[in-house]
């Protein structure tokens, strides 16, 4: 593992570090695949964490004067599905930020550190190519500019040197005569690695294509460009034969790799059907059908989409306390600057609740709230816990009487083993923090980050629904009181 951790305050400071450092040095945001990188030995010799989480104005999604769209470093993926103007100017890539892991995964992981991650089962990369995106970076000695194509070396390979920092992406918004979408294919409904992802945008001139773009993820070392099948799309109006053929030529761009996910020639099919469903759907002005119209996002009601900022930088490392605020308590760690908070919870605060199921972000156990949203400690360093509020299941009870939740989960016999408990209970709080009438799909969403092996989900999505109902009911008579 690392050996310090820095909470930065600024960008200068930032650069000055990684100037300083090298390659011992890397920057962290999410983190959702830092940390497993480095646990798994994929990213060798760093010794230093430069969290850039509570540096101020690095969160923002914005719209110049030249219509161009820009996207700060620490734009999360749920920043992206929240976004009314991704939504309206840059469709295909809020549909990828959704389909990113699940809530507490979109609630940490960041657009640029996909980016910088560099698979190419990555889903934002393929529509941000599409889109036409460029990434600025800057060092102590300067800065350039490139396009998102030269971006990429290779799988997981990038141009960025040690000493760079990711300070914005950008890319024309589209405009009223654009349209666009993204399909994704992969093994389940959410928490899914892409087989295959494509993300398509179509400039038309009355009935006919003026120009295509269409990019294909997940098939290739990079993504990709299918050229002939841009071409072909030129100057022709979206017939079922013309949407047939441009498929096949996408088909003919991909050339993927056999691996213990999907065969090559399945992927190719599927490159196939994904073009003619995405080219279907903008035909017939169904790309936004899928999308929610209000997004679970596990935010509650008083997050709004910015982490509070510290006053002062802090440096971890042995000997070094971090000093935190748990479940209302303040606790201070004179260790732990070298492990996870879930790690950091369960051995030094003695919060045993927080439970370790798979320690990568895939089973939901070790959910907590951290500065009011819910996140998977698993992925969270635990110096990132200096001076943040954070609440665990055993944080959820107040004065003696159990959550809503809670209650609902023994009355609806939701608990087999229990292992699960904790991390269904926080998400399911937070839901209902959200929104306090969800439909069965928002459930459903809510606990999508959230694995039980024993229960079949029936009774933990009753227990929800009746936790819901008592809180509707509680919360029209407060509205009756105040009227």
């Amino acid at each position: 593992m690392w050996k310090e951790y820095i909470n930065a305050t600024s960008v200068e400071q930032v650069l000055q570090i990684l100037a300083e450092n090298g390659k011992r040095a890397r920057v962290v945001a999410g983190g959702t695949d830092l940390l497993l990188e480095i646990e798994r030995g994929v990213r060798k010799g760093i010794d230093i964490l430069v969290d850039v989480t509570r540096i101020p104005g690095l969160d923002q999604i914005t719209l110049d004067e030249e219509e161009t769209i820009h996207i700060g470093p620490l734009v999360t993926h749920n920043h992206c599905v929240a976004s009314k103007l991704l939504v309206e100017r840059a469709l295909p890539l809020a549909q990828a930020a959704w389909e990113v892991g699940a809530p507490q995964i979109r609630n940490r992981g960041t657009v640029a550190g996909n980016l910088i991650t560099a698979s190419p089962a990555n889903d934002t990369i393929t529509p941000l190519m599409a889109l036409g995106a460029r990434v600025r970076l800057i060092s102590t000695s300067g800065e350039r500019s490139l396009s998102l194509q030269d971006f990429y070396t290779g799988v997981r390979k990038t141009v960025m040197r040690p000493d760079e920092m990711l300070i914005d992406i950008s890319f024309p918004a589209l405009k009223a005569n654009q349209r666009g979408t993204f399909i994704k294919l992969g093994l389940r409904r959410a928490q899914a690695i892409s087989l295959v992802d494509v993300a398509l945008v179509l400039t038309m001139q009355a009935d006919r294509i003026e120009k295509a773009s269409i990019t294909l993820g997940s098939v290739t070392p990079v993504i990709v460009h299918a050229v002939q099948a841009e071409n072909y799309l030129v100057g022709r109006t979206l017939d079922e034969a013309v949407i047939g053929r441009a498929a096949d030529l996408a088909e003919a761009a991909a050339s993927p790799i056999d691996d213990v996910r999907s065969p090559a020639d399945y992927r190719s099919e599927m490159v196939r059907i994904c073009t003619l469903r995405g080219l279907r759907a903008i035909k017939q002005g169904q790309e936004r059908a899928a999308y929610p119209e209000n997004p679970v996002l596990l935010w509650g009601d008083h997050y709004h989409g910015e982490a509070p900022r510290l006053s002062e930088s802090s440096q971890h490392k042995a000997g070094t306390s971090i000093i935190t605020r748990i479940n209302g308590k303040e606790y201070s760690f004179p260790s732990g600057h070298d492990k996870t908070l879930l790690r950091l919870l369960r051995e030094d605060a003695g919060l045993t609740g927080t439970k370790e199921g798979c320690a990568e972000g895939e089973c939901g156990a070790c959910t907590v709230f951290l500065d009011g949203i819910a996140v998977m400690s698993c992925l969270v360093p635990a110096a990132r816990a200096n001076h943040a509020d954070i609440v665990t299941v055993e944080g959820l009870a107040g004065d003696g009487v159990l959550h809503t939740v809670q209650q609902a989960f023994i009355d609806e016999g939701a608990v087999q083993c229990g292992y699960c408990t904790p991390g269904f209970l926080m998400s399911a709080a937070k839901l209902l923090e959200e929104k306090v009438n969800p439909t069965r799909d928002e459930v459903r969403t809510a606990i999508t980050g959230n694995l039980c092996r024993c229960t079949g989900y029936y009774s933990i999505i009753s227990a929800i629904e009746k936790a819901a109902a008592g809180m509707k009911a509680v919360h029209g008579q407060r509205e009756g009181v105040n009227a």
